[in-house]
This record gives C-alpha cells, sequence and structure tokens, in this order.
C-alpha cells in the first residue's frame, strides 16, 4: 500500500538536474535556431533537455511559441492570437528529422483557438512531410484538445501517426484549478476514447503531473479513468513551478511513490507506465519503449 510522505519545500536531491551541453548537444540546439524551430523541450523549460537532446533527440512544437490558454503549470508564452502559421515549418521539421537520424520523431503543439481548424491541418501536413522524407518514420503527436471538436482531432488522427497522445495533466477536482477554463477532464477523455475508438492501431497515450495538491487516491481514479477510456500508455511526473506566477508546488514526491504508482499502473493494464520525478510526456526512455513495440506491430503486419 502506499504510504504517505511528508511535504517538503525545499527541493530534495533526488530532482537534481544534469546542467546541459555537449557536442550533440550543441548541433541539435544550432539546428533548432538554424530552422527557427519551436521545441517544447524549451519553451517549457523540460528538465531532462540535457539527457535527450545529448542523446539526439528533441520534441518539436508546431504552430509557433504562443499558446492560445492560460493553464497555470505551463511555462510556454500565452496570448489570445497567436503568431503567423509557417507554410515551411513542415519541411522545416522534416528536414530537421532527417538530419538528427531520428527513427522516432515526436512533435507537440501548442493550442491555437484562433485558427479555424484549431491547427490541426498543419499538424497534419508536418506528419505528412515527416512521412514522405521517411516512410519508415514513427511519430508521436502530443496534440491538443481543439475544443472537443473531433472533426478536428480527425484531421491529425487521419495523417496516422503511430502514438496519439493527450494530456489530462491532473486529477478531476484539480483541473479547474491547474488547466485552462476552455479545458475540461471530461473532454480529454472523450478525445483519447473516440481516437482508440476509430483507430484502434494507433497507440494511445497521457500523462499525470503530481505535486499540486492531489490525494493518493485521486491520482489511482485518474489512472481507473484513463484506463477505462483504453488509454495504452501512461507517464507520470512531478510537477516544478516554472515561476512565481505559476501555482506553488504542495509536495514532492518520493520517487518510491512513483514506483508504487508504476506498478499500479501496469496491473490495471497500461502497456507502458513511465513513472518518476522527472518523467515527462515525452520521455526518452518512453519513447524507446514504444519504439519496440512498434516495430514489433510492423513485423506482424
Amino acid at each position: 500500500m502506499i504510504q504517505d510522505k511528508p511535504v517538503s519545500i525545499k527541493k530534495p536531491d533526488w530532482l537534481k538536474i544534469t546542467p546541459p551541453g555537449g557536442e550533440r548537444y550543441q548541433q541539435i540546439k544550432g539546428l533548432v535556431n538554424d530552422n527557427k524551430l519551436s521545441t517544447v523541450c524549451q519553451e517549457a523549460k523540460c528538465p531532462n533537455m540535457s539527457e535527450c537532446w545529448g542523446g539526439g533527440t528533441a520534441t518539436f512544437m508546431i504552430l509557433g511559441k504562443t499558446c492560445t490558454r492560460g493553464c497555470r503549470f505551463c511555462h510556454i508564452n500565452t496570448a489570445k492570437q497567436g503568431e503567423d502559421v509557417d507554410p515551411l515549418e513542415p519541411a522545416k521539421i522534416a528536414h530537421s528529422a532527417a538530419v538528427m537520424k531520428l527513427e522516432y520523431v515526436v512533435l507537440t503543439m501548442v493550442d491555437r483557438d484562433d485558427l479555424e481548424d484549431g491547427g490541426a491541418g498543419q499538424v497534419a501536413a508536418t506528419i505528412s512531410a515527416i512521412r514522405r522524407q521517411d516512410p519508415k518514420k514513427m511519430i508521436e503527436i502530443l496534440a491538443g484538445d481543439f475544443r472537443g471538436n473531433f472533426d478536428q482531432v480527425k484531421i491529425v488522427a487521419d495523417a496516422n501517426p503511430e502514438v496519439y497522445a493527450h494530456n489530462v495533466e491532473t486529477t478531476r477536482a484539480l483541473t479547474p484549478k491547474v488547466r485552462d477554463v476552455r479545458c475540461s477532464y471530461d473532454q480529454s477523455l472523450s478525445i483519447l476514447n473516440w481516437v482508440k475508438t476509430n483507430y484502434p492501431h494507433q497507440f494511445t497515450k497521457s500523462s499525470i503531473m503530481v505535486g499540486l495538491g492531489e490525494t493518493k487516491a485521486e491520482v489511482i481514479q485518474t489512472m481507473q479513468d484513463l484506463r477505462a477510456n483504453h488509454v495504452d500508455i501512461l507517464t507520470i511526473g512531478q510537477y516544478l513551478q516554472p515561476t512565481s506566477w505559476h501555482l506553488e508546488v504542495q509536495e514532492y514526491v518520493h520517487p518510491d511513490v512513483f514506483k508504487e504508482y508504476e506498478k499500479l499502473g501496469r496491473e490495471m493494464g497500461f502497456l507502458y507506465v513511465a513513472s518518476g520525478p522527472l518523467v515527462r510526456t515525452s520521455y526518452r526512455a518512453g519513447e524507446l519503449f514504444v519504439k519496440g513495440m512498434i516495430e514489433e506491430r510492423r513485423m506482424v503486419r
């Protein structure tokens, strides 16, 4: 049984982050800057950027650096109007994925409520550009909620990514406090369910942050809700406060608790669970595991 851990205000030793550096890191940084690309690694201040970039992977962020939502956990810039959509963006990302020799490409997007299609067309165009460059590449897309518009979700799913990810982010009770008012817990669950129901060959994936004041029972209930909606892959990580404007950390969850969440998730039937203080949605160890599942499925076909 999961035991309670005391709240710690000081950041514990297990959250120490390796400073970025190294030849491979610098190569990817130069490639991103030269092509004027956005990565969620930079914009969201991901603690794993050194590990991922040093290992030759990065998560490309589509549709600019400005999100039209104002979630209280997220460091990405927000405004009512996003940046102009770059028609060359799909080709630039496809080229960068080729130069980086990526076999598994991870894409994410900012929410674009200011666009008629929510940005779905640009996401689909980017997936298609990568496919044209190399049909064997595996693609994971972390998509927004498109305000629950399944026609827009369909545009992205029709582009046939191997993994369709969408994050619930937190528990039902904390959703109004943590996420933008236009997001909802049930809306996110319905999107994940709809994708898996209509595209059963695609792996579905979601992520939960902990340390925001949720109870362990609420985390477990969220995990059960995700499984009930046919989510295949789950990541659980520690929330870290990006700036003083953002929500404060209520608890630094002990690594032992993360291990127990991982064990519970496997028992619930998730195909893969990555759970740890520094785990994020685009987590390199998880990507390697999913890559193996995709390769196995392709061999069966």
